[in-house]
């Protein structure tokens, strides 16, 4: 098999304007296409029109993360100077932060970034390959338990 590359990610949500718009204050994603008024409504979400995220009205609650299924979606980014404008993004959003700003992956590391939730409970991080130095949190790997 060739190298593989994820092409998009799919996310059920409950409110797909509140979804949409969370989604775009963050990430700065554009609409690329979607139906928002049938009984089954969705969203294409890219930048440069380029697919990254499709948001799907079709789910109840918050997302449970005590279940096997999916841990959280990371999204890298070109330097840390870029987390910590979207840290500024996700503040105003109101968004949970998991820890307290950028953090690195783990002790010692230079990767790193920040973890939050979207409105859903979605666990989200946006992180750096380097320039997130410094003490990691002790319970383990920033990125595997939050």
């Amino acid at each position: 098999m060739a190298a593989l590359q994820t092409g998009h990610v799919g996310v059920n949500v409950t409110d797909l304007a509140r979804s949409t718009a969370f989604y775009q204050q963050v990430f700065g994603f554009e609409v690329i296409a979607g139906d928002q008024t049938g009984d089954r409504p969705y969203v294409f979400l890219g930048i440069d029109g380029e697919l990254v995220v499709t948001l799907w009205q079709q789910s109840a609650g918050e997302f449970p993360t005590d279940r096997p299924g999916l841990h959280h979606l990371a999204f890298l980014v070109d330097d840390i100077d870029t987390v910590r404008a979207a840290e500024e993004r996700v503040r105003a959003s109101g968004a949970r932060l998991f820890h307290d700003g950028v953090v690195p992956h783990a002790e010692g590391a230079s990767s790193g970034g920040i973890f939050f939730a979207d409105p859903d409970g979605i666990r989200l991080e946006i992180y750096a390959a380097a320039g997130a130095d410094g003490a990691a949190p002790s319970d383990g790997p920033t990125c595997g338990f939050f």
